[in-house]
């Protein structure tokens, strides 16, 4: 009777199975209390995630209260935390990235094959196979590490995005009031051409006017008719992209804004070292820190299962007529003959190569960011400040001096028009203004990481380098195989 095996192979880390049964599981808030968190210590303002009816109909509730008064910068961006569907797409990447987590902290399932053959003879064979993956279990510790790991990365980068949101929301209301607030000054520019492109025709009529100025005032009001237009247009695209951001429809578009942008602020506080507050502070560096260090991680990781891709400890269980029970047990290892591992391990250090360099631009490109967005804020407080305080003024004084004036007849009514148009035109240049500063505030405030920092606060954090001198991939160095360390920054300035 020919014999037959049916191999039976069942982990020799049953008992390590047992004792590491304890198995990962599901956090409560899904790993959005980082959002929530940031959200309401960076920006005041509260994220919330919508899983349920229940959470639909409470942000529905909400929203409806924020559109019942004018809106205002902080009422826009919050109905946007509440109401960007972009922005809830986002967190679902926590549950991906927590199932992740808790799919590398569990333990493989094992395998189980039966057998049963009768030979012609009428010989009986009964086999039964268990496998587990042991390499799977005896690197589960690491693998679940890295995995928290960029759990943590995902709660990062996720945070970052609902901050993005926050700033765009900011911008797009920012347009939005002052585009509204252009449309408004520009159809009281194109009455005024109106009325003097009018009396120009009626004193042409009347022999009191040159063809000439009366076709200037003529282009004039025409112009100002095709400005007007313009104007509005703007608005309406403006208060559209807005309408998007706080992910509006329906009867819910019908919002009022406020009249005018906030106030210029009294005074402009001399922000320093707000480099190294940056550092500290933005959530896309400390991402690419962790993304680094994870990499570093699983190069760690495939240096140590370079050469032994599969394990398999089996425990026999045979059984035959004539022969009864078979015990005993078996050891499957991949044999390295054509395939050494280098493949992996190459593929592993280049890729922690790139996330070195990606890295340290990340840092460079914050640093950049910052030093011009803190140039623009300065600027454009600056400029706001002069129209608020000297071209605005001088402008108002000019025009009563022409009233006065007009009044003693001493003047035209054209010339008095054309102030009134000038006046307009300052004001317009200080709305301008105004808005520039409020983009370049929340420009500011992105490229800090969500807030401007607090009296002396950046004048504390760590002065850091994009690029630590002393890491081995910064000398082109080796990469470590055990414990390679990710790129750190040292001192501002170097």
């Amino acid at each position: 009777m020919k014999k037959r095996f049916i191999v039976t192979r069942i982990s020799a880390g049953v008992a390590a199975m047992v004792l590491l049964a304890g198995c990962t599981t599901f956090s409560k808030d899904g790993g959005f209390n980082a959002v929530s968190s940031t959200a309401s210590e960076r920006i005041g303002k509260d994220a919330v995630i919508v899983r349920t009816d229940a959470d639909r109909e409470s942000v529905a509730k909400r929203t409806q209260t924020l559109l019942e008064k004018p809106l205002s910068m902080d009422d826009a961006v919050q109905v946007a935390l509440l109401n960007n569907r972009g922005l809830q797409a986002s967190y679902a990447e926590l549950g991906l990235s927590e199932a992740d987590l808790v799919q590398a902290g569990r333990l493989p399932n094992p395998g189980f094959t039966f057998s049963r053959t009768r030979a012609s003879n009428g010989d009986l064979s009964i086999g039964r196979m268990f496998s587990a993956n042991v390499l799977a279990i005896l690197t589960l510790p690491v693998a679940a590490h890295i995995e928290a790991r960029r759990f943590e990365q995902t709660k990062l980068e996720t945070a970052d995005a609902m901050l993005k949101v926050a700033a765009d929301a900011r911008r797009a209301y920012v347009e939005a009031v002052a585009s509204e607030q252009a449309a408004k000054y520009a159809e009281q520019v194109g009455d005024s051409a109106e009325a003097s492109a009018e009396l120009a025709r009626r004193m042409r009529q009347a022999g009191n006017f040159s063809k000439l100025d009366q076709a200037r005032e003529q282009a004039f009001y025409a112009d100002a008719v095709a400005q007007q237009a313009r104007a509005r247009q703007q608005a309406v695209a403006a208060r559209e992209k807005l309408t998007r951001m706080m992910g509006l429809w329906g009867a819910q578009t019908e919002y009022q804004l406020r009249d005018r942008l906030p106030d210029l602020p009294k005074d402009r506080p001399d922000l320093k070292g707000l480099e190294s507050y940056a550092m500290r502070n933005r959530l896309d560096i400390q991402a690419a820190k962790l993304r680094t260090q994870g990499v570093a991680s699983s190069l760690g990781l495939s240096q140590a299962t370079r050469f032994i891709n599969a394990l398999d400890v089996g425990y026999l269980n045979n059984y035959e007529t004539d022969k009864g029970h078979e015990h005993g047990y078996e050891i499957s290892v991949e044999v390295p003959i054509f395939d050494f591992g280098s493949v992996r391990v190459a593929r592993a250090r280049a890729t922690y190569m790139r996330s070195v360099n990606q890295l340290a631009q990340t840092a460079i490109d914050a640093r950049s960011e910052v030093r011009e967005s803190y140039s623009a804020y300065a600027t454009s407080y600056d400029v706001a400040k002069h129209y608020r305080d000297e071209v605005v003024p001088l402008r108002k004084a000019i025009s009563d001096e022409l009233l006065l004036r007009y009044n003693g007849m001493l003047t035209s009514v054209f010339e008095l028009l054309a102030d009134s148009r000038e006046q307009i035109g300052a004001v317009n240049a200080y709305i301008d203004a105004l808005k520039d500063y409020w983009l370049a505030e929340t420009n500011l405030q992105q490229a800090l990481g969500g807030r401007l920092p607090q009296a002396g606060e950046a004048q504390a954090a760590k002065a850091e380098l994009p690029l630590n001198e002393t890491d081995p991939a910064a000398q082109g160095a080796p990469v470590p195989v055990k414990q390679p360390s990710a790129p750190t920054t040292t001192s501002e300035g170097n």
